[in-house]
């Protein structure tokens, strides 16, 4: 007789993303309402409700090297549909900040580096200062290059040139007045940027 393979939950684990994003994962049923509402499904490699199993089951690894993490949009349409109040985002959230700290290889190494990217722009600006952010992603994600060879950049470039036109991109950027409350909730969700 064969003896079959179990899976042991790891209910360490699972406190720990109850810990980090304040979230009791074991609430969820797994009624599919948050993966049937996403918008982004169509490009992630595990569905909201599966990251979500995932967790319960302590597959620590697999969801934090998951492009789905990442992929999430934190629309909140998930945390909307749970009929049991889980904020799913809130989740994907922490799992990213997780997953960043872990220095596991994750699924897509483009939105990491897009991620801090983003959130240094907030950090050191108090809001997000597009055209900087984007020259910075662009040389961090090693896109420069290919960009250039494939004449992408150049239409960028004049994609660029129209939405400053139009007001739309700002050529300098411009500070808000509460920076320093900005930099205390960086420190104090111990979020590097």
């Amino acid at each position: 007789m064969q003896s079959e393979s179990v899976i042991v939950p790891d209910h360490t684990w699972l406190a720990e993303v109850g810990k980090s994003s304040g979230e009791n994962a074991s609430d969820c049923y797994q009624c599919l309402k948050c993966s049937s509402g996403c918008p982004v499904t169509f490009a992630m490699d595990y569905l909201p409700h599966q990251i979500i199993h995932m967790i319960r089951m302590g597959l620590k690894d697999e969801v934090l090297k998951s492009s789905s993490i990442w992929l999430c949009t934190s629309c909140e349409t998930c945390t909307t549909r749970c009929p049991n109040n889980i904020d799913i985002a809130k989740i994907m959230d922490a799992m990213r900040m997780t997953s960043i700290k872990s220095g596991l290889k994750v699924g897509e190494k483009r939105v990491p580096i897009f991620h801090n990217t983003f959130l240094s722009s907030i950090k050191s600006k108090g809001k997000v200062y597009e055209l900087g952010m984007i020259g910075k992603y662009t040389l961090k994600s090693g896109d420069a290059v290919s960009k250039l060879k494939s004449g992408s950049l150049f239409d960028e470039a004049k994609l660029g040139w129209q939405m400053f036109k139009k007001g739309k991109l700002k050529l300098f950027p411009k500070k808000i007045k509460g920076r320093k409350e900005i930099k205390r909730l960086f420190k104090k969700t111990g979020e590097e940027a």
